[in-house]
């Protein structure tokens, strides 16, 4: 086993940054804590991605917590996906506690109480900025993928997407979308067979059923206008401090469709809309996903592609995505291959099966000289952690048993009075909330639909004069006996004869 004098000189150059960087905690070794060796994450590997992982109640939320604050210290803009509603405190000061003097005085840190910008986001009914976009937006491919549509049924949304820019008719929300459909196999089937060729009564039916299912989860709160901004996440306060935007999903947990669905759009917005950045000194924005076995166990395969696709190339645009969850094997492989830092909480061994889990979060960890992985995981104490990251060179960093510094705002969530306060102070909310309901394809053809039955009862109305002129001059005789009530009781007569 080597010394203790050089596991610290190990992590004191591990852990030095040339550049700006964020400060997690203090390095552990076996129990105690190594007051001033402190463990320190370049800015420049933040868009590397990461994972904090680990069972309840070991202290993860408040290391998320610690993340976002020193995050926006340096200027950078943060989202977090408040699953379980218990990060709207990062608005207030902690109150301070004597236990959090004793754990800085031990990490050799100074304690800071502080309040951070914040605006509250919503997706639903909950107050707050509300965070719509249109169906337009989605377009057909990243729709058909939330939908789960077959390959016949995705190209069926292509051509109705088609269809609707050669027309003009806006896709805003899913009342539009439902329309177009029905217009498709009804009053426009001619129209759009003549141009586009046939569409299955079937499919079309199929894909209908399926945007009903999204929008009894809530969806259709979330289609329509007016469209979220992306750049509003990169605001940052008069002071110079990047906003945490925290986006309250408390009612979302039982609607995983429409969480993963907000997820993945929201995820291809930022990439549409941001420039490449390449190697950059620091991140231009940084998401962190609470729950994020919500995003993964409810998608599709082909939704899954989409997202591993998004983060590995995302980060050439500055932006950072960090999942938070329980266990690592939450978050598919592929995904985990790509995320740079890593800040594991204690796993608990219940079952055989947990055992077994444990033994497979520990390789992925850098093998260490200084610690048994696999028995250190089941032994952290809360707000204690594993951290690997990469340094400034892309280099992993050695593992490292870490005393997790306190978060500098209050552990708790804010009262009714003051989440309302927050929101009332607002620059962006009115700007989002107004409803808005544009003339878009719903309108449009409807007054199509309404149109066409108008002229078809004004063919009809003169036809119809013109004939009854002829029919004042049929012998009365006549009349009665072409008449539909003569015929049937004719071939009702005739039915009994022939049944004699």
């Amino acid at each position: 086993m080597a010394s203790k004098k050089e596991f610290v000189d190990l992590i004191a150059k591990g852990y030095q940054s040339k550049g700006e960087s964020i400060t997690l905690g203090a390095a552990m070794l076996g129990d105690e804590t190594l007051t001033g060796s402190l463990v320190n994450i370049p800015l420049k590997t933040i868009n590397r991605h990461g994972l904090i992982s680990g069972a309840t109640g070991t202290g993860k939320t408040k290391t998320l917590q610690v993340f976002a604050e020193n995050l926006s210290e340096k200027g950078i803009p943060v989202l977090l996906m408040d699953l379980k509603g218990d990060l709207s405190g990062l608005a207030k000061a902690s109150p301070g506690h004597p236990k959090i003097d004793q754990r800085h005085e031990k990490i050799g840190f100074p304690f800071e109480a502080k309040e951070f910008p914040v605006e509250i986001l919503t997706i639903s009914e909950q107050n707050g900025t509300r965070l719509r976009a249109t169906v337009s937006e989605f377009g057909p491919t990243l729709l058909s993928r939330i939908l789960g549509l077959s390959e016949v049924q995705e190209g069926i949304l292509a051509i109705l997407f088609q269809y609707c820019d050669d027309k003009q008719l806006g896709l805003l929300d899913l009342k539009d979308l439902k329309k177009v459909l029905q217009f498709a196999t009804q009053e426009g089937k001619a129209e759009l067979e003549a141009s586009y060729g046939r569409i299955s009564t079937a499919s079309t039916g199929s894909i209908l059923r399926k945007i009903v299912a999204l929008e009894q989860q809530g969806a259709d709160m979330f289609f329509g206008e007016r469209s979220f901004e992306v750049r509003d996440l990169c605001r940052v306060s008069d002071d110079g401090r990047g906003m945490i935007s925290v986006l309250r999903l408390t009612d979302v947990q039982d609607k995983p469709k429409m969480f993963s669905t907000f997820m993945l759009q929201l995820l291809a917005e930022v990439y549409n809309s941001f420039p490449e950045l390449g190697d950059s000194d620091r991140p231009e924005l940084v998401l962190f996903i609470d729950e994020a076995h919500l995003v993964f166990e409810n998608a599709s395969k082909s939704l899954l592609d989409q997202l591993e696709s998004i983060v590995k190339l995302i980060r050439s645009k500055g932006i950072g995505i960090y999942f938070v969850t329980q266990n690592p094997k939450d978050i598919p492989s592929d995904v985990l291959s790509q995320l740079g830092l890593k800040i594991q909480h204690a796993l608990r061994a219940f079952t055989a099966k947990d055992r077994k889990a444990i033994k497979l979060a520990a390789e992925n960890y850098p093998d260490s000289d200084y610690y048994d992985t696999a028995k250190v995981l089941t032994e952290l104490g809360i707000g204690e952690a594993l951290v690997s990251a990469l340094n400034e060179k892309g280099v992993p960093t050695p593992l490292v048993k870490t005393m997790l510094r306190a978060p500098m705002s209050r552990m708790d969530v804010l009262s009714d009075s003051e989440l309302k306060e927050l929101i009332a102070t607002s620059k962006i909310a009115r700007r989002y909330n107004e409803v808005i309901d544009s003339e878009s394809a719903y309108e449009i053809l409807n007054k199509k639909i309404a149109n066409a039955q108008e002229r078809e009862k004004e063919v009809k109305s003169k036809s119809g004069s013109s004939k009854s002129n002829k029919r004042t001059a049929i012998n009365p005789v006549l009349k009665v006996l072409t008449s539909a009530t003569f015929i049937r009781g004719v071939f009702g007569i005739l039915n009994k004869v022939f049944k004699k």
